[in-house]
């Protein structure tokens, strides 16, 4: 049996990560960045497609684990009739270093008290559990070679090949500190010379304390939040400044199903929400690196503007299926690359120019490229914003007019309004207010149901979508206005169901092209709490965010859905988006406040 979605834990070097059950077990490592194919691909496979296990001989040892204080080191204790051992998983953060250096994931065995008897069993399989690669021991260790890529371990204990893995028992006792150090390197050059675990996790933990000491949320639930942070920082590819939506690709929208997506990639539609995130989180350096990166990505012709794009800002992500994989329990096909890179979808110049206005207003200056890029940006808005596009989910059943997109073209709009009255541009920010109107007019007129009283997932329909409630967080009208507190009302009676909303009606998910059904997901929970918080409805709000954060798993993590029936994950994992909704909502219900200020003064608040 697979493990659960919410079993595993994760690592980063903040070039890539790994994937690490509660069985010891490292089932996804991709390498040399998240990006690149999968040396261990056990999560969407089997364990030939491999993994990395170091836990007890026995089977029955009771589990525990947690990061260490502000930090993605992991450790996983067990406890065994023998006695305690606990394994210490990280990667160095090659910033601390330099940019260049071997990917390394480091895995500490410590003995705490007793002796326990132990296993490791290495299965490497290079380009996502395809490639056997040819293995030869040497002086402390051995080396892995297929094409180009290599892996180095070195370890004090005995290695042994076995029917095409590699493995070693070993008896740890009280006191006793064993390492593995696996390096990741291009085989046409050196082989990376040891190094110190010790002084490595050392240096770790002291550059984790140094960002962690940086945060500035404080209130109630203040300690229950920051690591929502610090995974953000964990999915950040720190040579560029992105932030990739997950750490992982087709961990499924639906056991057994087809909705299965790679999230590697960075979207523009999280930008603003992740810049109002970072920046009320006090980690201004992080939002400046990401609106930068922001900027360099969408250079150029804003209709060859995308949805998503690689780390490094590479726009060609081609969807492939991996058909030697069978999936995460059975949910196939599993692909690599993302189609809908391809899609046209509306709000996403709303989402860049929101962004843009939140870092200006957290004292990130604007410079001339920033505002040439503005008003190109504007001018492809005003003559695409009445066309229909796919809209925030993405769909792949045909374009329609979404109330959602239309909202955040206005969103384009008054954002840039506003930003260049601040620059002394009032007769320029005067039209560009004017077609702010003009859209907000065209919404109100086509988008809102008068005799229900609610906004509309898309003009000329009557469906309601979770979309909607971002109306009043992005200021398109106020959260008590009579029309907000109205969607409110309907999308809680049609969409929310045990507890949670639903993107939109489970009876109308053929719209998307597929078909089946899927779990809640989670952004859409977390929006509610800021909508009702606008709304003046915070007691209920709270209570909301409670139920929200017993939601994960015992290190801290969400994945992107949940499934209601069989309360369990689904989805890409662990999912920014879901972690920047719960910072966001905490911030808007009051359970925490941040001494970093308001990162959108003077402008309505961001996504």
């Amino acid at each position: 049996m697979a493990m659960r979605i919410e079993d595993y834990a994760f690592i980063s070097d903040n070039q890539t990560v790994a994937l690490v059950g509660k069985d010891g077990s490292m089932d996804w490592l991709c390498l040399p960045r998240i990006d690149s194919g999968a040396a261990f691909a056990a999560l969407l496979g089997n364990h030939d497609n491999g993994r990395w296990r170091i836990g007890p001989l026995a089977d029955d040892a009771r589990v525990k684990r947690h990061y260490r204080d502000g930090t993605l080191i992991l450790e996983t204790e067990f406890s065994t009739n023998g006695g305690v051992v606990r394994l210490i998983d990280f990667m160095p953060q090659r910033s601390m270093h330099k940019f260049d250096s071997n990917p390394t994931v480091v895995r500490i065995v410590e003995g705490i008290s007793g002796s326990v008897s132990m296993r490791m069993d290495l299965r490497i399989r290079f380009d996502y559990g395809w490639v056997v690669p040819w293995v030869r021991h040497i002086d402390a260790g051995m080396l892995a070679v297929a094409g180009p890529d290599a892996l180095v371990l070195r370890s004090p204990i005995g290695l042994q090949g076995h029917d095409m893995h590699t493995v070693a028992e070993f008896t740890v006792g009280e006191g006793d500190r064993i390492p593995f150090v696996l390096s990741w390197y291009d085989p046409a050059g050196d082989v990376p010379d040891a190094v110190d675990a010790e002084e490595l996790l050392d240096s770790c933990e002291a550059a984790w304390g140094a960002w962690s000491s940086r945060g500035t949320l404080s209130g109630p639930l203040a300690d229950q939040i920051k690591p929502s942070l610090t995974v953000l920082k964990g999915l950040i590819y720190e040579p560029t400044g992105g932030i990739v939506a997950a750490a992982t690709t087709s961990l499924p929208e639906e056991l057994g199903g087809e909705r299965n997506w790679d999230y590697r990639y960075c979207w523009l539609r999280d930008a603003s929400m992740t810049m109002q995130a970072l920046v009320q989180g006090g980690y201004a350096d992080e939002a400046k690196d990401w609106r930068d990166w922001l900027i360099r990505a969408i250079a150029g012709d804003p209709h060859q503007q995308q949805i998503m794009y690689a780390v490094d800002g590479a726009r060609r992500l081609p969807e492939l299926e991996l058909d030697w994989l069978s999936g995460y329990e059975n949910s196939s096909p599993v692909r690599i690359g993302n189609a809908a890179a391809a899609q046209y979808q509306l709000d996403v110049p709303g989402e860049v120019l929101d962004a843009l206005s939140v870092a200006r207003s957290a004292g990130m200056p604007a410079d001339n490229h920033m505002w040439a890029i503005l008003q190109v940006i504007l001018k492809h808005v005003s003559r695409v914003w009445d066309k229909p596009d796919e809209g925030i989910w993405e769909v792949r059943g045909g374009a329609q007019d979404f109330v959602y997109s239309k909202v955040m073209a206005w969103v384009a709009a008054d954002r840039a309004s506003k930003s260049l009255h601040l620059v002394g541009q009032p007769e320029l920010a005067k039209r560009i207010g004017t077609l702010a109107d003009m859209v907000h007019r065209d919404i109100m007129a086509k988008g809102f149901d008068e005799k229900r009283n609610t906004f509309v997932q898309a003009y000329g329909t009557d469906a309601l979508d979770a979309s909607l409630l971002q109306i009043p967080i992005v200021g398109f009208l106020p959260g008590d206005d009579p029309r907000v507190v109205g969607t409110i009302k309907a999308v809680r009676e049609e969409l929310e169901h045990n507890g949670f909303v639903e993107r939109y009606r489970t009876d109308a998910a053929a719209a998307d092209g597929l078909a089946g059904t899927e779990g809640s997901f989670l952004i859409c929970s977390f929006w509610l709490i800021q909508a009702m918080a606008l709304a003046g409805q915070r007691k209920e709000a709270r209570e909301l965010l409670d139920q929200m954060l017993d939601l994960r798993n015992d290190v801290g993590l969400l994945s992107e859905e949940y499934d209601t029936v069989n309360k369990r994950m689904l989805g890409n994992f662990p999912q920014a988006f879901s972690h920047i909704g719960l910072i966001n909502a905490a911030l808007a219900s009051g359970a925490v406040t941040s001494t970093s200020g308001d990162p959108a003064e003077g402008v309505p608040p961001a996504g």
